[in-house]
């Protein structure tokens, strides 16, 4: 007979589910990934890059573009590699690839097809570090905490979002901007590859377990059916949330690419606009942990559409045109819409779609958020020197992320996958 806590018996621990060591593994990989280091340092590298060569900022966003249509076109590669050969057969040659790829801005020169050159490698090699192949592992391993386990991982990315521009920028003034590229580049392979080749463990059933929560039926089956990525294609809800996405990356990663020199053009400090772009990212990891943990509670169309409202609310503040504290909370609001980008996808696609070619879907997705995340920094660079103000496209972008959260709310239940099967 077992004793209850009732008559004195310590109640027996549940053991340690190896899925959050799983989690702990891809929050490394994704702090040191293509999102938090290409994404949010960029605007850091701005203007030293620009005062170096005296390229202009159109000629500078262009080599951002490059690397992001690179990236658009190798996920969906890199998310069929990971559905056939698994996710750390990807990472770990990605992530030496990549680190390789930034230490190479050490030799460059005043030539700008160079400077092209290595974010299109930077770009294809940069796949292997997106989020598609952790999430579809944490997607195996977890079920009804799936969107807290999302969140906790992309966390990661968000506190490389919060860290590492103030690290590049801090290098850059002490010793230069290589400098700041080498140190980037080496932190991602002496990190990243030995923690992903120790605990990134692909099903629970290599470790003798059940995906979480232990003993459902139900959750075992959801990890092993879905939808193919044709069945996908050919869906409206596919279209729907994909159509919504794309609206908030070209106005999000807008925003992002050019918020330092935006910042400074109003006549904040350059290291008080690091500090502002540090914000931002420390908006996304708050923006993906809390969502996260919501997701598991609330419809996943609600939450980005809350989201993608703050985000466009950012924006009107950017708008106006005001510096100071309202800079600084505009930036923390679209750091929260960035946040959206991450789980509440990749959340989505699992629900939506299933995980049976989770790697194919959700690169797909990406790579049609990536599209956007091309045309919103060239849109703002040629607005700017055009203009030589950023004020005449940030009202279009308002009005696309309203445009944005109108479209998310209209998306139907989850497991729209399970009763296509059923038809």
């Amino acid at each position: 007979m077992i004793n209850s806590p009732t008559n004195g018996a310590t109640p027996e621990k549940k053991p340690f589910f190896f899925g959050w060591a799983v989690v702990s593994a891809a929050a490394v990989g994704l702090f040191l990934g293509f999102v938090p280091i290409i994404g949010f340092t960029f605007s850091v590298f701005f203007k030293p890059i620009a005062n170096e060569f005296h390229w202009t900022r159109s000629q500078i966003s262009l080599g951002f573009s490059i690397s992001l249509l690179a990236l658009s076109i190798a996920l969906p590669i890199s998310g069929k590699l990971v559905d056939k050969v698994g996710a750390r057969r990807v990472i770990v040659p990605g992530a030496v690839l990549f680190g390789l790829g930034l230490m190479a801005f050490t030799l460059l020169t005043n030539r700008l097809w160079q400077f092209y050159l290595t974010y299109l490698f930077i770009g294809i090699v940069g796949s292997g570090t997106a989020p598609t192949p952790y999430y579809k592992v944490i997607s195996c391993w977890f079920d009804r905490r799936r969107g807290l386990a999302l969140g906790i991982a992309m966390g990661g990315a968000g506190l490389g979002s919060s860290l590492l521009p103030y690290l590049a920028h801090s290098v850059i003034q002490s010793s230069g901007w290589r400098e700041a590229y080498l140190i980037v580049g080496i932190l991602v392979i002496v990190i990243t590859v030995p923690v992903v080749a120790a605990l990134l463990v692909e099903r629970p059933a290599l470790k003798g377990l059940n995906p979480e929560p232990a003993g459902d039926a139900g959750s075992a089956k959801t990890a092993a059916d879905g939808m193919t990525a044709v069945e996908a294609r050919h869906s409206g809800t596919f279209w729907l949330m994909c159509g919504s996405f794309f609206l908030m990356s070209i106005t999000l990663n807008g925003c992002l690419i050019h918020m330092v020199p935006m910042l400074t053009d109003l006549g904040i400090s350059s290291s008080r606009a690091a500090l502002a772009a540090s914000i931002l990212g420390a908006a996304t990891l708050a923006g993906r942990v809390g969502t996260g943990y919501v997701l598991d509670r609330l419809p996943a169309n609600w939450v980005a559409m809350s989201l993608f409202s703050l985000a466009a609310l950012g924006m009107a503040l950017l708008w106006t045109g005001i510096a100071g504290t309202p800079a600084f909370v505009a930036a923390f609001l679209v750091g929260m819409g960035l946040g959206a980008e991450g789980d509440i996808m990749a959340y989505m696609v699992s629900r939506y779609f299933g995980v049976r070619s989770f790697g194919e879907i959700y690169g797909l997705c990406l790579t049609i958020y990536t599209v956007g995340a091309i045309i919103g920094p060239m849109v703002m660079a040629i607005g700017f020197d055009s203009t030589r103000s950023y004020h005449v496209v940030l009202g279009p972008f308002f009005v696309a992320a309203l445009i944005a959260a109108m479209l998310i709310r209209q998306l139907s239940p989850y497991h729209t996958w399970q009763v296509a099967a059923a038809k």
